[in-house]
Order: C-alpha cells, then structure tokens, then sequence
C-alpha cells in the first residue's frame, strides 16, 4: 500500500474569523479537534503546518506533531509542501491536505476515499457531498464542485468546475465541496510551481490553480457533509453539534 502523509494547514489569520484554529469546542481546540479525526482515519502519519507560534504550542502540547513554516504562503497548498521538504525522512507516496476549519470531517469518509484515489491510480482526489437544501446553492460560504457524471457512493468522477455561486444553472452534478485532496507527491510540487490564476484568487480557491493548468481533478461522494468553519455561525452550529450530539 503506498504511503500517505497527512498534512494539515493551519493559521491564526483568517480574514472571516481570526484566530479560530484556538477556539474551543469541549475544551479543545478546533485544530486539534480535526488533528484527532485525521488520526482516526489511521491511514498514516499526521502533520499540522502553521507559520503561527500559539497554534504550534496548542498541537504538542496535546500530543500532536507540528511543523513551523514560513509566513509568506498565500495558499495552504504551499505551506504544505514547505512542511513536507521539511521532513526530509518521510518518503511519502501521497500527501493528504486536509483543511484546519472541518473538526466535523468522518474519518470513514477520509478513509474510504483515500483507498478509491490510489486503488484507481489518480493523480489528485477530492471529496464531495450531497446538498440538501436548495438555499445552499446560492451561499458563496459554501463552495461548490461540478463533475462529469453523477456521483454515488461507489464511483468517481472528474472535477469540471468550482465555484461560490453561479447566478443560475442546472443541479445536475453540482455537489458540496469538502475541503481535503489527496495528490501524489511530484502533482502537488508540480501545483506549488505555478503561478496562482486570476480566477484562484478571485473566488479565494485554490483548487483551480490545478484545474486551470490541466490537472485533473477526480472528486468521491461523501456520506456525510461537514460544516467547514468560516463565520462566527459555523462556529456555533459547529460547537452545538458536538456538544449536545457527540458526533
């Protein structure tokens, strides 16, 4: 089985909510909330990179392992690959980015679509979810992704698009993007070499850098939909759940 790194970016300043990777849910911090569940997914050896000292410390001192980077990335798919030359010893086969804002994500989802990437021999993987309510097709907090073919919980399907809100199209195909991919190590030093595109840094997603550049991007369905952190509402509808459901 190849090996897999996860590496988890993380960073105090979040321009929608600052400083929310130490905000705490049950007493713990949201990164190291997410640090547990990608350790849950025992699909190999867990990172957090942050250029942030207070996030760091908050890390290992819960046992985490955690790598200071430079503060000029402007995306956290540079920052990953900084802290991946920095382990010089690790000779992974894929690296798994996982997002520091989804202390939701389901390790068995995280698992499963690893499996379906490498088992298929794709170079770059993403996951999705099902959206529910017609309302969130137009919330720009919500990112979405277009495929090819529908997706179910057994196949895979090729990213056409991705986008915060599009003033009208059609359902078809159109699911909620959930923040992770699994890219094979010379794909994701070969993203990190280009430059950002102007569509990347208008929707503030950095995915496209690897669409607009003919990176194929393959994306697994989910089967449950996590709420990424952004506004101070995630955040409480996020600390609601796991403290009144355990989830």
């Amino acid at each position: 089985m190849p090996e897999i790194l996860t590496i988890i970016p993380s960073r105090m300043n979040a321009k929608r909510l600052p400083g929310k990777p130490l905000l705490k849910i049950q007493g713990i911090s949201i990164i190291n909330h997410v640090y547990r569940r990608a350790l849950e997914a025992d699909i190999g050896e867990v990172y957090v990179a942050t250029e942030d000292q207070e996030i760091f410390d908050s890390v290992t001192n819960n046992g985490g392992k955690c790598i200071i980077t430079g503060k000029h990335h402007k995306t956290g798919t540079d920052r990953i690959f900084e802290a991946f030359t920095m382990l010089k010893d690790k000779n992974a086969d894929y690296i798994l980015n996982l997002q520091g804002d989804e202390p939701l994500i389901n390790p068995n989802d995280v698992k499963k679509f690893s499996k379906k990437i490498i088992e298929s021999q794709l170079e770059m993987g993403t996951l999705a979810s099902k959206i529910e309510l017609d309302s969130k097709y137009k919330d720009e907090n919500i990112v979405k992704i277009k495929t090819e073919k529908e997706l179910n919980f057994d196949n895979i399907s090729l990213a056409i698009d991705f986008f915060r809100k599009k003033e009208s199209y059609e359902k078809a195909n159109i699911y909620h993007h959930i923040g992770i991919y699994l890219y094979k190590t010379n794909v994701l030093k070969k993203i990190v070499s280009l430059k950002q595109t102007e569509k990347e840094k208008k929707l503030r997603l950095e995915q496209l850098r690897a669409l607009e550049n003919n990176v194929k991007i393959y994306s697994a369905l989910a089967k449950f939909s996590p709420i990424g952190i952004d506004t101070k509402e995630d955040y409480k509808k996020v600390k609601n759940l796991l403290e009144t459901k355990n989830i």
